[in-house]
């Protein structure tokens, strides 16, 4: 055996010593952002088992100033299952068998992945299982969702050290972003996207900025207006960010890096000017700081759709982990 000869034979076992070992990996799924695939057969998708699924999983996204579906379904056949769409990361299986039946499965096509198994005897029976299992459906894919937003993110990042020395906060924010303004206390990075851009906010207040015992709406719309008549403004005078009036802020109580954490989803505007948009804004109650850690998202792109922007940004909002002393 000349060298060559054994030089294509080793090339050749390291191939398929790569193929075999690559076979067992699984798919990586793909796809858009906030995307189901629902398999269904047609007639139970255009019946009432679909309006069920339409109206629990495309209902509308709180918090913007248009209806905007809180994901985007895709519908496939059954027999069209084993296709392109078991790459997608959220898959819901709807079909008529001998069982009624709810099952979650992790990573069946592809990773990450979460595939919904739904099956009932009767089409009631179907819609049954929809209506008890969507909130715990939609709570997942989200999560999930999000995950796959900071995954996309961390691919390049900006620096973290003047953040962190300034807030003492890891964050992972993209390197789309850009310092805008930055006091004592205060940080503002912005994102230029074609007809608009999106912002992120970060600041600190003291404890007693969010009463305990108080309305908590009006303490965190009283916080955020008083930032944006210090910071944020239009290009002509008196034209401060506040909180628009017209449409109540949505208000969630929750817990972040362990913390009782404050969420809230409204509208913005421009004091005496025509610009508005969505914001969301965490308020995280930190006593080992002595402090309220504020993170805010907001966007202005007036002829976009407006919920992957928001997304992104709550994806970078709750990347944050703060650093312990």
């Amino acid at each position: 055996m000349n060298k060559t000869h054994f030089l294509i034979i080793c090339i050749s076992l390291l191939l398929f010593s790569c193929k075999k070992e690559n076979d067992g990996l699984p798919r990586k799924t793909n796809g858009k952002i906030n995307t189901i695939s629902v398999i269904i057969d047609d007639q139970l998708w255009n019946g009432d088992v679909g309006d069920s699924i339409r109206n629990k999983f495309a209902a509308p996204v709180i918090g913007l100033p248009q209806e905007e579906p809180l994901f985007n379904i895709n519908q496939y056949p059954t027999k069209l299952l084993e296709g392109f769409m078991t790459d997608t990361r959220a898959i819901i299986v709807v079909k008529k068998d001998i069982q009624n039946k709810f099952e979650i499965r992790k990573n069946q096509y592809a990773a990450p992945q979460n595939v919904f198994h739904i099956s009932g005897k009767t089409s009631t029976d179907i819609i049954d299982c929809i209506e008890k299992h969507a909130p715990q459906m939609i709570q997942i894919i989200k999560q999930a969702e999000i995950e796959e937003n900071q995954r996309i993110n961390s691919l390049s990042l900006i620096d973290p050290k003047v953040i962190a020395n300034k807030f003492h906060i890891d964050i992972k924010i993209p390197s789309g972003y850009a310092y805008v303004l930055q006091k004592s206390n205060f940080m503002w990075l912005k994102k230029e996207i074609i007809g608009g851009n999106n912002s992120v906010l970060l600041y600190q207040v003291p404890l007693s900025t969010i009463k305990k015992h108080g309305d908590f709406v009006s303490c965190i719309v009283k916080m955020r207006d008083s930032i944006g008549k210090l910071y944020i403004s239009g290009k002509e005078p008196n034209t401060n960010m506040l909180t628009e009036e017209a449409y109540a802020p949505y208000l969630f109580k929750s817990n972040h890096d362990g913390k009782e954490t404050y969420e809230t989803k409204g509208t913005w505007q421009l004091n005496n000017d025509f610009m508005s948009g969505p914001f969301i804004n965490y308020a995280i109650v930190d006593p080992e700081y002595n402090r309220i850690l504020v993170l805010e998202g907001f966007c202005y792109a007036p002829s976009k759709d407006k919920r992957d922007l928001m997304h992104e940004l709550e994806a970078i909002i709750k990347s944050v982990v703060i650093i312990k002393r």
